[in-house]
């Protein structure tokens, strides 16, 4: 039996962060995606064992600014992206300079400088992830993928997708159909 899952993934990591630290016992808040504060004096060994426990689900604790403030780009790009309750019709290069306090060229710089791709390419990516999350998990159409998304037209949105992935999102949308009948007509 196969089954498909759907996950909040700040809800997702906001829940393994609080078991990680309440397994530790050690009292935090959080202060926003990625960021918490420890209410109490941390030693190194506790400090460890943070990072072994964190670790082992892939999150890691940054302590150089510039890595922090890019991941906090990340962060920023990721809820833009992905924020199912409204769509950001302010460009991009607004919405995170005002988002992160900084001029945009500084933000695409350092970006570039810490990552070695850029702000757009990594807006894409993460673009054409979420274009592949609601082909898979919903019945949304091409058009209204493309209007959520902020695509000027479906054209735009397809070029974009067969650049990064090789098909065409018509074609993507095909292998999830057979897939799924695959899945309810097993042999």
């Amino acid at each position: 039996m196969k089954l498909f899952l759907k996950f909040d993934f700040t809800r997702t990591c906001t829940q393994v962060i609080e078991d990680a630290f309440t397994n530790l016992g050690m009292e935090f808040r959080h202060l926003s995606f990625g960021e918490i504060e420890l209410l109490d004096q941390v030693s190194r060994e506790q400090l460890s064992a943070i990072d072994t426990k964190l670790g082992a689900y892939g999150i890691e604790i940054i302590e150089n600014q510039k890595v922090i403030l890019v991941q906090k780009l990340k962060d920023a790009i990721i809820d833009m992206v992905f924020n199912e309750d409204t769509t950001v019709n302010v460009k991009s290069s607004v919405y995170l300079s005002e988002k992160l306090g900084h001029s945009y060229g500084y933000l695409s710089n350092l970006f570039s400088e810490v990552t070695y791709t850029s702000i757009e390419n990594f807006i894409i990516l993460q673009k054409i992830e979420y274009t592949k999350s609601l082909i898979a998990k919903t019945e949304m159409t091409l058009t209204e993928i493309a209007f959520k998304l902020n695509y000027s037209s479906v054209a735009h949105l397809s070029t974009q997708f067969k650049n990064t992935t090789g098909i065409t999102p018509t074609a993507f949308q095909r292998i999830i159909a057979k897939r799924r009948k695959m899945a309810n007509n097993p042999i």
